[in-house]
């Protein structure tokens, strides 16, 4: 019997559950994929957590990016075939060993990218390329901040940026990680534990401030990353790491700047087929140019996905971490 990671409840890691699934038969416009790894992402935790809605309700498989091997295929696919490698990211449904989905969710990942790699990146650089190209599209000369410059997606991002010709500001907690974030295309790093941002920001960009930030912490950072930004910069929220936004008047752009503010998201990016194709190209030639190294910093066993998210959650993983059937 396959075995999967379920959630019965909201909680902290331990309502994760590593039990029996079968995950049937694909349908038409489906396929049956065997996992050979597993994306760790802050936003499984939130669907553990109760803080994003869990799609479906429960009991709930979490997991939103994975890589595997195709094992059969339903009616109406022409274009996939058992043994072929694929990797995905949607909402839920990746914490398994094998799972049925719709194959218009996946891509073919194609040779010089591993298994664990595509599981790990999926998720994390295309969000990075929506981030860079589409929401804010960077061009050289642009100043960035990032937050959170250690985590998956900014190592990430912050190759892309500098390979775009950005300036790449990131903040950190610590020295090893800015000193992982410098190795990553980061051309500043302010210990935010040790220095106000908004201080280090000023002083770095000579008081001309940023074009963009880029912030998935949200709460601790907010509304100080409006005072990174230039006159007409545009403030990107992707996410909440730290807790949601409090609701703010929206005159406050005005007061900082007339500046923009966004919350975007990559299943909305990649709704349609041929966003998703072209993000995952963009993202898979980018890696196979060498311009976007994508390391494993951390394996976990898939039943072991409890310690893999409280490592997450503690701020004790780098970079990208997957987990292995």
């Amino acid at each position: 019997m396959s075995k999967a990671i379920r959630i019965h409840a909201h909680g902290g890691p331990e309502v994760l559950t590593y039990e029996d699934a079968d995950p049937g038969q694909p349908g038409a416009g489906q396929i049956l994929v065997r996992h050979t790894a597993i994306g760790l992402n802050f936003i499984d935790v939130y669907h553990r957590s109760g803080l994003y809605p869990p799609p479906g309700g429960f009991p709930l498989i979490p997991g939103s990016e994975a890589a595997g091997v195709v094992l059969a295929v339903g009616a109406g696919i022409d274009w996939l075939q058992p043994g072929d490698r694929i990797a995905y990211a949607v909402n839920v449904g990746a914490y398994s060993e094998e799972r049925v989905i719709a194959a218009d969710r996946v891509v073919k990942v194609p040779d010089g990218i591993s298994d664990e790699q595509a599981a790990s990146m999926m998720l994390k650089g295309m969000t990075a390329e929506y981030l860079l190209r589409r929401t804010f599209p960077v061009k050289a000369g642009d100043t960035i901040l990032y937050h959170a410059a250690a985590g998956g997606v900014g190592l990430i991002l912050g190759q892309w940026a500098k390979h775009l010709g950005a300036t790449v500001i990131g903040t950190a907690s610590s020295s090893d990680k800015i000193e992982l974030a410098k190795a990553h295309g980061f051309d500043h790093v302010i210990n935010y534990k040790e220095q106000d941002f908004v201080a280090g920001v000023a002083a770095i960009t000579g008081g001309k401030k940023c074009d963009v930030v880029y912030d998935s912490v949200g709460n601790d950072t907010f509304p100080a990353s409006l005072d990174c930004l230039r006159p007409l910069g545009m403030f990107v929220s992707f996410g909440q790491s730290s807790g949601p936004i409090p609701p703010f008047s929206m005159s406050l752009l005005a007061q900082k700047g007339s500046l923009y503010a966004t919350r975007p998201t990559i299943f909305v990016y990649n709704a349609k087929r041929e966003d998703l194709v072209a993000s995952a190209k963009a993202l898979f030639d980018v890696v196979l140019s060498g311009a976007v190294e994508i390391k494993i910093n951390q394996r976990y066993a898939l039943k072991d996905a409890a310690r893999a998210q409280s490592d997450l959650e503690g701020r004790r993983t780098t970079g990208t971490t997957v987990l292995i059937p």
